[in-house]
């Protein structure tokens, strides 16, 4: 029953989404994790569950659903990261971003999917956005300026390791140190 539990939680659409949806998402996450955004079609991903691609229209009306639905597994799988990595480490902002550089360079193609373009909020589970906030609210006293400014920090930092824009001997692991003192003494 617990195992059921995390993976409801862990897989946002759990409970609003078909088995066969479920089956589609799961099938499109790993075709992302594998060959990145740019090779997640309707027509790879039907290829991959040999089907036809107008069979997955029953479930997602267009692409951009699956993707939705792949944004909040990042979501939920982050906070998750995150929650884990407050609960060993109350307050500490460094855990928090060491757990959140952790999970994406983890899966890199989902953190791009989920931070390269604005993000579906309207479109994605209900308080599923301020549960992936929450351990860095309250990290950062909730101090939303505070909190955005660490988030914007962590971000960018990740991104451009992601990308592979530092040089090949540069101490990213003192960058993160001083960079999250900085932000949080």
């Amino acid at each position: 029953m617990a195992d059921q539990r995390r993976e409801q939680r862990a897989a946002p659409g759990g409970s609003r989404l078909t088995p066969r949806a479920r089956e589609i998402v799961s099938a499109a996450r790993e075709l992302l994790e594998e060959s990145g955004a740019e090779k997640l079609t309707m027509r790879s991903l039907a290829d991959r569950l040999g089907i036809k691609a107008p069979s997955l229209y029953k479930h997602f009306p267009d692409k951009t659903a699956v993707e939705v639905e792949l944004i909040a597994h990042m979501l939920a799988e982050s906070a998750e990261a995150c929650e884990a990595a407050e609960a060993e480490h109350p307050g500490s902002l460094q855990a928090l971003t060491d757990a959140y550089r952790a999970y994406a360079l983890a899966h890199p193609h989902l953190y791009r999917l989920a931070t390269e373009r604005p993000l579906p909020r309207h479109a994605l589970p209900p308080g599923l956005e301020d549960r992936a906030a929450a351990p860095l609210m309250r990290a950062c006293d909730n101090d939303i300026d505070l909190a955005r400014a660490a988030w914007a920090f962590a971000h960018g930092m990740v991104i451009l390791e992601i990308h592979g824009r530092f040089p090949d001997d540069a101490d990213l692991a003192t960058a993160w140190k001083r960079g999250t003192r900085a932000l949080h003494p």
